[in-house]
Parts: structure tokens; sequence; C-alpha cells
């Protein structure tokens, strides 16, 4: 009898774009690069491993101590009994029923960071945000981990939001190129970064535009801790983690005494220089910020400073400033910097010229298009008013009750009984994750939808299995590209798995909220109405977009939304005219100084850009910690995911430690060796990288290993954040730390052995 097999080759968008996907038999065989894509991300190579990999979640599972008895205890290292999905549901809901009727909808935290799909439906957060909204409300969180603190601090300088900051007034990558003559790099701009983006990204082109850039003699300066934060090529001026506020400081401080400073744009479009240049120049402290008080906490010679501040002040000059930088304590203080440096050489508007956030961070910054709105699930309204900081989570659960401050507001912690988490792994992205441990215990009920048994599954009481995004028909699109994909189901769900919508639309049934979830809609129904209202809407902007069944036919198409002429200018109308464009500050100005902020009264984040030294730096090392661990993005992967496949990839694991020669001999380790990274906080493995790519004194171990099981003394695989700092950035803006953290190494075992 003749073999019959069912083969099909799809296109299909994900977080690090677009890619070909070979399906043979219900399964995923093969992947490719996406024709129109010049650099490829590798990341596809693993899928098909990853996606029908063993550690699958394959059945509803309830963890037995909580079944049998309802203990918190035992989570992450306790047994799960695998249910039926009708029993499981009903147990879910009625515990769901228990808090909200026992505590309130203020007892239920709705966890999720939106990274489960770059489809626009089966978008995780929305959908579990938009369930806990139909049932009554939850406790949200503010931010993200990547951006927390900067979207915190920056509507007090510039009065407008962060992310609208990001996507719709930074200078595209045709206008640097044309205009820029030095771009100045605070934290590099990696293309390694630039390979992922929350709705996909199709082109990944930054690697290209510095290629672009050096055949035109562009000055790219990087200025960090890592040579490699920025494409080969770009000169690298190191600096010591936690110092760039130090040395922004210090090149103010040449401006200001060369008079190099842009009175003009000073006195027209800022407020508060004068109540900021008394601190920059010491007559208010004793101490001039300048290069030679720069020069040893930076790292950097103070004629280098020097020359670098001449240089901007003298050429069109763009300088950027990665997310890394505020994701450290006080890291409010660069973004704020950055902006006064800016200013004070009187660029910003100019084409070429200014301040810029996240380039490199993900892809499609710096990419200009005709913005298009639509493709999102609503998420209802919701009722429970109680917000906390994203990074703050671990506070919540061990201080519910106590009051703290977050941006001008003072509220107590919420006494959080059931956490309910859709999208994302907290147990790689949060810092300091042995205390997250412990504080995880607290809750009576944790709730997970997850495709894999990740530490936060394990680390759950019910755990509902989801569809990967190949599993389920969607859309993909984003603001930052344009492309436009259907996205079919590719293969069956694996084992007994539902899509988050088939879930949540069970649990809102049995609790009364059916009608008001689901509207009587199905999955298809409502992809196919945000569609048609996103097809509206591009009508309305003069943008044909074919209707749906002719998208399915084609599978994807490039939108014609290339913006024309000349590229965006970072406030450029507000440069002109900033009483016609006013900003949306109390002054309609870049606020140097804030009487906003300044009222609040935080020591951490006074009235205006100030110098203050993280509690762990190089200037605070002991005997017992004497290295600044960085945690950098990976380059294989985006966060933890397809870590279940990735880790299985011989020598993959543990993750690779990057340390200075000097550091590596001092300690007899070589490149290859097996290591040990610890500090008061935890331990890991890691493996060596001995290179001089990193300033001495500096380690890097990327995030997105998966935290091991607990009781171990050391987490085997190389995740970082047992050895963060779980510190909010200030109480202005309660972002995570991550880049504030002192550690040593050792040689644990040599390659040879």
């Amino acid at each position: 009898m003749a073999d019959v097999s069912s083969k099909s080759t799809k296109v299909t968008s994900s977080h690090w774009g677009a890619f070909e996907v070979d399906v043979e038999n219900d399964r995923i065989v093969a992947t490719r690069p996406f024709s129109q894509d010049p650099n490829p991300p590798r990341i596809s190579a693993i899928l098909p491993a990853a996606v029908h990999h063993h550690t699958r979640v394959t059945r509803p599972a309830i963890r037995r101590g909580w079944l049998h008895g309802r203990h918190r205890e035992g989570r992450g290292s306790d047994t799960f009994v695998e249910l039926g999905w009708d029993e499981a549901l009903d147990i879910a809901a009625q515990e769901i029923d228990r808090v909200r009727r026992d505590h309130g909808n203020g007892a239920i935290f709705g966890g999720s960071y939106g990274w489960g799909s770059a489809g626009r439906f089966h978008h995780a957060q929305s959908q579990v945000h938009r369930f806990l909204n139909s049932i009554g409300g939850y406790v949200a969180s503010f931010g993200s981990y990547s951006t927390g603190c900067a979207q915190s601090i920056m509507p007090h300088v510039f009065g407008v939001n962060f992310l609208s900051l990001l996507y719709e007034h930074q200078d595209g990558w045709q206008t640097i190129h044309d205009h820029t003559k030095t771009l100045v790099m605070f934290g590099g701009i990696n293309p390694k970064n630039s390979q992922v983006s929350m709705g996909g990204i199709t082109e990944h082109e930054t690697a290209n535009w510095f290629d672009r850039f050096a055949a035109k003699n562009m000055r790219c300066i990087n200025i960090g801790p890592q040579r490699t934060d920025a494409p080969g090529g770009c000169e690298w001026l190191p600096v010591r983690p936690g110092s760039d506020t130090a040395l922004m400081l210090a090149l103010a401080h040449v401006l200001e005494h060369e008079d190099l400073t842009d009175r003009t744009f000073l006195a027209r479009h800022t407020t508060g220089f004068a109540r900021f240049r008394p601190y920059l120049m010491g007559e208010t402290d004793g101490i001039a910020k300048s290069p030679e008080w720069a020069a040893p906490l930076c790292g950097v010679e103070a004629g280098a400073i020097r020359d670098l501040a001449r240089r901007m002040a003298s050429t069109r000059t763009l300088i950027t400033v990665a997310w890394s930088l505020q994701r450290a304590e006080h890291g409010e203080q660069p973004y704020w910097m950055s902006a006064v440096l800016a200013a004070m050489l009187g660029q910003i508007g100019c084409p070429g010229g200014g301040v810029g956030y996240g380039y490199g961070a993900i892809g499609g910054v710096g990419k200009s298009l005709i913005g298009l709105r639509g493709m999102t699930f609503p998420q209802l309204t919701n009722p429970v008013e109680a917000t906390i900081p994203v990074a703050r989570i671990a506070d919540m659960l061990r201080k519910p009750g106590e009051a703290y401050d977050f941006n001008g507001r003072r509220t107590p912690y919420p006494d959080i009984r059931l956490i309910y988490w859709a999208g994302g792994n907290p147990f790689h992205h949060h810092q300091d994750l042995n205390a997250l441990h412990e504080a995880w215990q607290k809750p009576e009920t944790i709730i997970v939808n997850e495709p894999w048994w990740t530490a936060t599954a394990k680390r759950a009481d019910i755990v509902f299995p989801a569809t990967t995004p190949f599993e389920r028909e969607d859309i993909g699109r984003t603001n930052l590209d344009d492309y436009l994909f259907h996205m079919p189901r590719l293969i069956p769900p694996q084992g007994e798995a539902r899509d988050d919508y088939a879930i949540f639309a069970d649990l809102a049934e049995r609790l009364g909220a059916g009608e008001q979830f689901t509207e009587g809609k199905s999955a298809e129904a409502w992809i196919a109405q945000l569609y048609g209202e996103y097809r509206d809407l591009a009508a309305d902007a003069g943008v044909e977009v074919p209707d749906l069944d002719t998208l399915k036919d084609r599978n994807w198409m490039r939108l014609p939304i290339q913006a024309k002429g000349p590229n965006r200018t970072f406030f450029a109308p507000f440069r002109e005219d900033p009483e016609a464009f006013p900003l949306g500050t109390p002054s309609g100005r870049i606020e140097i100084f804030s009487e906003t902020v300044d009222g609040f009264g935080y020591d951490d984040c006074p009235g205006h850009p100030v110098w203050l030294p993280p509690s762990e730096w190089l200037g605070t090392a002991t005997g017992a910690a004497p290295l600044h661990l960085v945690s950098p993005q990976p380059g294989d992967k985006l966060h933890s995911q397809l870590e279940s496949a990735l880790a299985d990839v011989e020598g993959a694991r543990p993750e690779t430690l990057v340390l200075h020669p000097v550091d590596a001999a001092a300690r007899g380790i070589g490149t290859g060796d097996l290591l040990r990274v610890f500090n008061s906080r935890g331990a890991c493995r890691a493996r060596a990288l001995v290179s001089d790519d990193i300033t001495p004194g500096v380690v890097a171990l990327p995030t997105g290993a998966w935290f091991g099981d607990p009781g171990s003394n050391i987490d085997p695989h190389g995740n970082p954040n047992v050895l963060t700092l779980d510190v909010g950035t200030s109480r202005l803006g309660q972002g995570c730390s991550a880049h504030t953290a002192l550690v040593d190494v050792a040689k644990l075992v040599t390659h040879a052995d």
C-alpha cells in the first residue's frame, strides 16, 4: 500500500518576523527564511523542536497539594494531577468565584507580559484582561520590564507618553543617514535586539543601515561596557555600568564651561536650566561635574570626554539611549540627562539631531511608515482601580497593605489572593528569583495558561494547556512594520491544548459572563470583525487593504504605507514654533527642571537630573562581590521562549558568561570552563567566554535560561536573575533594576574534566 502523507508550506509571522514553514503529517518539519528579509533571524530553525517538545503541557493539570488540601506549599516541587477539561474548568471557576465573592475582585491579579504571539486576536494580554474585566475586574500593572522606568519619567520631560515618543516622534534611518554626522550611542545599538518586535518585524535592516553609515564616514560611537553592543566598525568608548549619567553631566559641563551651549534654544524651548546649571557647575554642592570629576567614575579619560563634547557641539549629532540604561537603580537619571544634554546642544527638532530612545531595542524603530490603527481585541473596562508598577510584583505579594510611593502617589499594595497569568514567564524576567519564589507562595491560588512547563507553570496550582501561534488562525500586523500576514493554523493543537479565547470563554460562561466576554462570537468571527474594522480605518487613511478572503489566499502582502518625502523629525513643529505646538508638559516646553517632580519630594529622583550612584556598581565593589553583572537580551531567542528546545542543543547550557582576560586570568579561567557565578542572593552555573570586547571588572550573562527547580543551591542553566537586585529604580519610576548587581565568578570545573 502506498505511503500517503500530507505536505504543505505556508508563511507565518512571529515576534522574530516572517518565515516559511513546512508541515508534513500535522507536524512542523522545517522552517526557512522569508524571501523578503535581508537579514533573517536564526531563531526559526529551532521552532519544530520547540513546538513538538516533550515539555509541552498536553492536558489540564492541577497541583496535587492544592487539589487535595489547597496547600500553598510545594509550588515548584509538587507533582500534578491531570484532569479532563470540564472538571478542571469547573474547579478553576469555583475558585475564582470564591475569591471574588469573599475578597472582591481587588484580590485578583491579572498577570501577562503580552509576548505570547505576534497575532492580533490571540494576544494573551488582551485575552486575560478582557476575561477578568468581564467578571468584575482585577489588579493591573503599569509599564513593562523593558521600559517601565522611562514610561514614568519621560512624560515629565517631554510631555508625551514614552511609547508615543518612541514610535511617532523619532527620526527614521534615512533621515539619520542623510543628516547625522556624529551618532553617540549610550548603551549601543545592537542589531541582535532589533531582530524582534511585539508584532513582528519583517525586514531586518538595522545592520544594513550601519553599513551605509560607515560608507558615508559617519562617526558612530558606542558608549557602554561591551564592544558588541554596536555593529563592527563603530568606535567603542568603554564605560563602567551605571556611570552614564556622570559622563553626560561631564559632556554638559564642557558645553557650558566652553560657551558651546545653545542658549537661544534653551531660552525658547526649555524651562528650568537656571535651576539645573548651579548643580552642573558645582555652585550648589561644591562639586563641578567636569571631565576630571567624571573620569574616575566612568573609566573614561577627561581628555576623551572633552573631545567628544566639542565634536558633538560642532557637528549634527544624534544622541541615542538604549533601554538598558533605565533598567538600573536611578534609571530615570540617564534618560532625563540625555534630554538635557541634547537640549544644550540645541539640535532637538533638527533632522538627524537631538535625542532618540530605543533604536535597536526592537525591530521597527527607525522605520518611517504611515501608522494604521485597528486589529485590537477590546479589553472592556476594569472596575478595579488598583494598579502596581509591573516590576513590583514580588513586593506586592510580600507586603499586602503596606504603602509605597510611585510617580507622585502613595497607595497601599493590594492583598492578592489569586493570580491568573497568561502570556509571559515572570520566573524569567523578574529580579532576584529566589526571593520571588518565596513571595510566590503567598497567594491562595495561581492559575496559568501556558504551552510549556516553564518555571511559572511549575509554580502554579492550575495549569491549562494553551496553543502556540502555529496551532490557531490569526492576523499579523504592527504599526512598526509595513507587512500584513494571514497566519493560518499550520498544525492541530498539540495534546489537548486550547486557545486562550476558548479557555476564557468556558470560564466566563461558568461565571455568568459568557455573553459579555464572547458577545456570541467565535474566534473566527472576532478575527473577521477586527480585520474589517482595520480595513475600514485603513481606507479612511487612503490605504487599500484587501478583504480577508483575498489575504488568506495571498498569505501575506506589503502595504503601501512607506512615508513619502522627508522623514519625520523628532519634534520639528515644536522646534519651529513652540507657542503654536507646545509640548504636553505643564510649561509646554522641555522640562530641564520639573516643578512637578520636585514637588514629589523624592531624594532618589529630585527636580532635575543628578548623579546618584547605584547601591551596587564598581564604585561599591567588595572582595566578596568585585564584578558588575550586566544581563543583556539573548541572541538565540526572545526572553525565555523556545528555551526548552534550545537547552537540548549540546553545549548550549549552561549559558555563556563573557568576562575580560584580566578578570579571567586572576581566577584561572579559560574559555569553555564551567563557572559558578554568585553573590549573597544566589548562584548559577555558566560557561566562560574570555574576550577583550568587555570592560575589565564587568561580566555579561544573557537572560532567558529557564529558572531551575527550588531546593538547589545553584541554578543549573545560567539564569542571571538569581543574582540581580529587586529594588525599584526610584520612588518615581519603580522600574526594574536588573543591571544593578555585583557578583563574583569562580571556576567550577574545566571543560576538559
